[in-house]
């Protein structure tokens, strides 16, 4: 299976609309790919609070829309980053979106864990409630975003639902990259699946991003890496490898905690 992640730089002198033309050519590129990836908020940028308001598009806004086009006429599955949606109720979501080859939805997801501590997505973003998956032909991928990296008990509800193959959109910070590369590996690690972690590169409102995207099998070695850059990250990598290592090295079939535990 071959992947793609663009990690795009989401430079503010660029508008919104420029950037989703020239993200949308990158995706095109990218024919021949099995699935591509992009990072988190990557029309705004992650950091970027002020502008999540004027910036929030519906669902099936104009990013929908060009991100649709662009899966069909690539012929890829495409995760499509995650965008600051405007539900009809009225709030905001950070919200994802796969694509299929065919150009339909097959998925979205509004990430649970906000980042803020009381301030900026936190307080300006609703927090999503359902875990998702995506089945594709070779693998089912298991959707998260950013933050949600540092709570292990997402991924493993993943892996409950039957995800081989963890795939997180990300606008990390420059300041905190070592924490991106060792939770990247600790979750694969402990669920013995790939993760696929797309970060942007740039700068948001001042903040550096990491950049640094990276590929991860299920043994928790990198098999590819990116720079800090504007840069397209391309790996092939074997799904099956997922079902032998649970089988080698069965440590979920030992899981306690978490699972029914008489007490008393």
């Amino acid at each position: 299976m071959r992947a793609s992640l663009l990690q795009i730089d989401v430079n503010e002198t660029e508008s919104v609309d420029s950037r989703r033309v020239r993200v949308a050519a990158l995706v095109r590129e990218q024919a021949g790919a099995d699935l591509v990836v992009l990072p988190e908020l990557w029309t705004t940028g992650a950091f970027a609070y002020e502008g999540f308001g004027a910036e929030a598009e519906p669902l099936e806004g104009p990013t929908y829309e060009v991100m649709a086009k662009a899966a069909s006429d690539a012929g890829v599955w495409l995760h499509a980053g995650s965008i600051p949606e405007r539900s009809p109720e009225g709030p905001l979501y950070n919200t994802s979106l796969v694509f299929s080859p065919s150009g339909e939805l097959a998925a979205s997801y509004r990430k649970i864990h906000r980042f803020g501590f009381d301030k900026g997505e936190a307080v300006l973003m609703g927090a999503g409630g359902e875990l998702v998956t995506v089945r594709l032909p070779e693998t089912t991928l298991g959707l998260a975003t950013c933050y949600d990296l540092r709570f292990p008990e997402l991924f493993r509800g993943l892996v409950d639902a039957g995800a081989e193959t963890l795939v997180l959109a990300a606008g990390w910070p420059e300041r905190r990259r070592s924490h991106w590369t060792l939770l990247a590996q600790a979750r694969a690690v402990e669920n013995q699946a790939y993760v696929l972690a797309c970060g942007t590169a740039g700068a948001h409102a001042g903040v550096p991003q990491a950049g640094y995207s990276i590929v991860v099998d299920p043994w928790g070695e990198v098999l590819a890496e990116a720079g800090a850059g504007e840069e397209v990250l391309t790996v092939e990598f074997d799904p099956g490898r997922v079902g032998v290592t649970r089988s080698q090295f069965p440590a979920l079939k030992d899981r306690v905690l978490g699972l029914e535990v008489p007490r008393r």
